[in-house]
């Protein structure tokens, strides 16, 4: 039976916001149609994890955010996240979808790149952003949330690198949500072949907490020889029911993506990774961390699917569950009849804190081709008692060595992550979580 979802939102109100933000009439359309289907369609189903009782459809569309003028304007947990105003190099913020501050080196501007808010980037980049939005890495009309998605996007960015240009300068984006509103964020990158760029981005919840939901999309496509470092950190609030897709199409021969991903929600979360691994001797790698606590449920889904010669997919996932919460960690590396001499391999780990937490690993292998080499490797566990008493021998409490186990655990994948940024981020956050 179809769960069937209403928003806040009807088919006059979104036109006339759509008309305010002067979008093109593609866009408007496009908005019409999916808030249609969002209504129809069902809502995803991921393994093992029930969600059709969880809040995607109470929230509030009004932003009630006020923008910033100035970087002193912006909050005290922003401007940690940027290290100071002196390291700005390529920055945009939002809060609540409202563009609140940008700042882009003027060579990259006149080298041909673009980082701007979606917004901008309809009004000033329309036929760009129509040939890659939810066309191939991600479909509207897949369930109702990518369906209301279309419909009701209401922040993040368009970036686009042309053929060869290097962007040195990580890109950063910083997306803050505040009370009760619904957030509906889109990332598309589109880096041209032979280019490079770091993303970074970092989703955060400020102020009152109230019921809330999220929902992210990002598409990446990268294209011959280009390289892609994207790397985020997920930081919503226990109100905010969260559902986040990230997706890459990895077209280009050599080409590369690379994925650094800090899952750090403490509200229920549906999070899904794919990478599409096209390109003869393209790659695609995948590191994420998590540490779920309280009574949240999350459901985290990594797919690296193989379809050109010689790719190689990577997948590396270690998670902590803490208190009561539950998690499912799906692994799936799929390689596809005539990818010959792909390589796929990948680890989940799930390490459970007390006797209330719960933790599944799921490794699993799709293997249509013969010439390939694939593996896996995956461990559900609790604390070692004999790790806890060493450490607590040695005059730590218990909470103490807790602690050093738990960044222990974590460092594999943590201590491997490529953008030095994200690494630092994900280790304060950790310490945060922990205590």
């Amino acid at each position: 039976m179809t769960t069937e979802l209403t928003f806040p939102v009807n088919e006059q109100q979104l036109q006339s916001f759509s008309k305010d933000r002067q979008e093109p009439q593609w866009f408007t359309d496009q908005r019409l149609a999916a808030l249609d289907k969002a209504g129809k369609l069902e809502l995803p189903k991921p393994d093992k994890t029930k969600i059709t009782k969880w809040n995607f459809s109470s929230y509030s569309y009004d932003a009630n955010a006020e923008a910033s003028s100035s970087y002193a304007e912006l909050s005290d947990a922003v401007r940690t996240l940027v290290g100071g105003e002196s390291k700005i190099e390529n920055l945009l913020t939002q809060k609540n979808g409202r563009t609140n501050y940008t700042a882009v080196q003027e060579e990259l501007t006149n080298q041909g790149v673009i980082f701007t808010d979606m917004q901008t980037a309809l009004q000033e980049h329309g036929d760009l952003v129509q040939k890659y939005f939810m066309q191939d890495a991600v479909s509207v009309d897949e369930h109702s949330l990518t369906a209301a998605h279309a419909a009701l996007l209401n922040g993040g960015v368009f970036i686009y690198v042309p053929q060869n240009v290097e962007v040195k300068a990580p890109l950063q984006a910083i997306f803050a949500h505040e009370g009760s509103f619904g957030l509906y964020n889109h990332v598309l990158i589109v880096a041209e072949a032979n280019s490079s760029l770091t993303y970074i981005e970092n989703y955060l919840s400020e102020g009152s907490s109230n019921e809330a939901v999220a929902n992210v999309i990002a598409e990446v496509y990268v294209a011959d020889g280009a390289k892609v470092n994207y790397g985020a950190v997920d930081n919503f609030a226990d109100s905010v029911t969260t559902y986040v897709n990230r997706r890459g199409q990895v077209n280009g021969t050599d080409a590369e993506l690379y994925w650094a991903l800090g899952l750090m929600n403490d509200g229920n979360t549906v999070s899904e990774n794919t990478t599409y691994l096209h390109g003869r001797g393209s790659r695609g790698d995948t590191k994420s961390v998590t540490i779920g606590r309280g009574t949240q449920t999350s459901n985290f889904t990594t797919n690296m699917i193989h379809f050109g010669k010689d790719t190689d997919g990577q997948i590396l996932k270690h998670g902590v569950m803490k208190e009561q919460a539950t998690s499912i960690f799906n692994g799936i590396s799929k390689i596809e009849h005539g990818a010959t001499k792909a390589n796929g391999e990948q680890t989940e780990r799930v390490l459970m804190l007390s006797e209330k937490a719960r933790g599944d690993a799921n490794p699993i292998l799709l293997i249509e081709e013969d010439d390939v080499t694939a593996g896996h490797a995956a461990s559900v566990g609790k604390i070692d008692p004999l790790q806890m008493f060493y450490l607590m021998s040695r005059g730590l409490s218990r909470k103490e060595a807790e602690r050093l186990i738990i960044h222990g655990f974590l460092e594999p994948v943590v201590g491997a992550l490529a953008i030095d940024s994200v690494k630092e981020q994900m280790y304060d956050v950790i310490e945060r979580k922990v205590y």
